[in-house]
């Protein structure tokens, strides 16, 4: 018989994301404690997931359909409002954990060695189980009053929601790595999150941001997070919406075969500028923790 050949490697020197694929037991414990420690001691657990999202579709709807009177120039505006939101929500709460995930989990860094990828694609993984629950609620409504996709609106849904987790993943990794080294990263990462919201057509419609913007609209476009909208909005609000209302609305041009491929391109470079900030700065994780 023959002595098994042991590899050793350098700390740091893995696949980076590709590790991923042999730690995936440990990748499920993660995710498993996650959602374990967040509703630990609550009485309402995971239907919060519910709840939060429903209040905040509610304060919107009241200020924006109802006081601002959005609502009579967008049909079923409460179905556009909530399928902007829903993915919204994903995002930020994906981007906001993942920035603070190496730091929350120092001391199993400063114990063990293991792919610090894990710790932010856990949170990954834990926004997604929490977005399930609010697109549920949002095909609901969709359903109530007349929701017909075609197999073309769905797959773009599903593209769209891809986009997002890379992008969350990919600014995820930068930041939660520099938050590290610099605590501030957690502050800037707020202020990303108060902005996203509006930097999308979630509470209104893209064409006053073309409107106001004028040549520099391609910019706005050029944000995945206001393709991915588009989308849903496209997926499941428009949809609901009768012939002679289907009339009145203007879609974004070139929304499937310009912006998704532009966006998804995008979204992979942050993804790789994520992991490479974050391979170069995890050997020294355990020591500045």
């Amino acid at each position: 018989m023959t002595a098994a050949k042991n590899e050793l490697t350098t700390p740091g020197n893995g696949r980076g994301l590709l590790d991923l694929y042999s730690n995936w037991f440990l990748l499920k414990l993660l995710v498993r404690k996650e959602i374990k420690v967040r509703y630990r001691g609550s009485v309402l657990g995971l239907l919060w997931s519910y709840v939060k999202p429903l209040m905040q579709f509610m304060i919107y709807f009241v200020a924006l359909g109802i006081f601002l009177n959005l609502q009579k120039a967008t049909p079923n505006y409460a179905i556009y409002l909530f399928s902007g939101i829903v993915l919204v929500n994903f995002f930020t709460e994906t981007l906001g954990n993942s920035t603070r995930s190496i730091v929350e989990n120092r001391d199993l860094i400063r114990k063990i060695f293991l792919p610090r990828e894990l710790f932010p694609v856990a949170t990954v993984l834990v926004s997604a189980a929490h977005f399930l629950p609010q697109v549920v609620i949002l095909l609901g409504a969709a359903l109530l009053v007349g929701w017909t996709p075609s197999f073309f609106q769905l797959m773009a849904a599903i593209a769209a929601f891809i986009v997002v987790g890379i992008l969350a993943m990919g600014l995820g990794l930068l930041f939660g790595a520099v938050n590290v080294y610099f605590r501030d990263s957690e502050n800037i990462v707020d202020m990303i999150l108060m902005v996203v919201t509006w930097a999308s057509p979630v509470l209104y419609l893209w064409t006053m941001a073309r409107d106001a913007l004028g040549q520099w609209f391609f910019l706005y476009q050029m944000n995945p997070m206001t393709v991915a909208v588009e989308i849903f909005h496209w997926a499941f609000w428009y949809p609901t919406l009768g012939e002679d209302q289907r009339a009145m609305v203007e879609l974004p041009p070139h929304l499937l075969s310009l912006w998704l491929p532009v966006s998804l391109l995008i979204s992979l470079v942050v993804l790789f500028l994520g992991q490479y900030v974050f391979r170069r700065l995890a050997v020294h994780f355990a020591q500045e923790l």
